[in-house]
């Protein structure tokens, strides 16, 4: 029986340092979801509770010591005081008073189990009560740490209005 163990041995500890971490190398959980497909439900987490009003569901979705960068104002501050000032937007949102959207579009994408820097552009949209539309277009980066399962944004850097056509540019990424 020793022997049997003996021999089994190395082809135990073969799969245990190939197979088992190929998943994890590729940036998969032990669903089978990957890396990317996380961070797209991210993003469509974060669309959807702007779109529907969810100051909440918006909140859940920054980490507590996060940061709001904005390159055009030359400043930083806490994303607690960035979401204290857009909450009534949320709550107009959700009363109906204006429709509010967001999408994204990424440049670049990197990072690992853990980490994860996205470089792209948004677009923001409001239609107040008098059916007035705004866009945003801004070019943004993020930086995200996965925490106890959820992927969270560590720091939002607001780098600089964008266009239309920046816009479009990334259309095909």
């Amino acid at each position: 029986m020793m022997r049997v163990l003996h021999d089994f041995f190395p082809l135990v500890v073969a799969f245990w340092l190939v197979v088992i971490p190929g998943p994890l190398i590729a940036g998969d959980d032990a669903a089978g979801v990957s890396r990317q497909a996380q961070l797209d439900a991210y993003w469509t987490e974060v669309s959807r509770s702007v779109r529907e009003g969810d100051f909440e569901g918006y909140q859940a979705t920054c980490h507590e010591r996060g940061v709001l960068v904005s390159g055009s104002k030359g400043s930083s501050v806490p994303l607690s005081k960035a979401l204290a000032r857009w909450k009534q937007g949320f709550l107009d949102t959700k009363s109906g008073k204006i429709k509010s959207d967001v999408k994204f579009r990424f440049s670049q994408r990197f990072g690992d189990e853990t980490t994860a820097h996205e470089t792209g552009i948004f677009l923001y949209s409001t239609v107040n009560a008098e059916g007035e539309s705004t866009q945003e277009y801004v070019h943004f980066q993020a930086l995200l740490v996965k925490e106890k399962g959820h992927w969270k944004i560590l720091m939002e850097y607001q780098k600089s209005q964008g266009t239309l056509a920046d816009w479009k540019a990334l259309a095909g990424q």
